[in-house]
């Protein structure tokens, strides 16, 4: 199980433009990696433009950001195209990133149980370690809060 301090899981994963993203590539800045459910739904749509609005405050502080859902390759690049979000979304249809950071949990939706994404933030330090985690997360106001997390240089 991931913990604060720990270091995190050497994942690669498939971008929505198709690029290959190595989590270990990343390693001397902070990065922001967050599961959402579902590209394009309400929810997700507002996360990810929270996000996108403060992309340039992260990169400022030497953030780097990384979506990840089970949805296709091609649904996120329709998806980052139409929200126009500056940074990656991972595809992750086999569960492998949402494994290691053990956010499938049963969910209710409409009274019927079923296994999903539990909305979830992690933020890695430079040094490859656990800072932060954000675990249930409801949207208004989130991605401001992963930011004040990051040291301003």
């Amino acid at each position: 199980m991931l913990a604060i301090g720990k270091k995190a899981p050497a994942l690669t994963g498939t971008t929505g433009d198709g690029s290959t993203l190595k989590l270990a590539d990343l390693k001397g800045h902070w990065i922001v990696v967050y599961f959402y459910p579902k590209d394009s739904t309400p929810g997700c749509t507002n996360e990810a433009k929270d996000f996108r609005d403060l992309y340039p405050t992260f990169r400022k502080r030497h953030a780097d950001i990384i979506g990840v859902s089970r949805d296709s390759v091609k649904s996120h690049a329709n998806f980052a195209t139409r929200q126009e979000l500056p940074f990656a979304l991972v595809s992750d249809p086999d569960e492998t990133w949402c494994q290691a950071f053990d956010v499938i949990h049963e969910k209710v939706l409409y009274g019927k149980r079923h296994m999903g994404i539990v909305r979830s933030t992690f933020l890695i330090d430079p040094d490859g370690k656990l800072a932060a985690e954000w675990r249930g997360v409801k949207v208004p106001g989130h991605a401001q809060a992963v930011l004040d997390a990051i040291p301003a240089k």
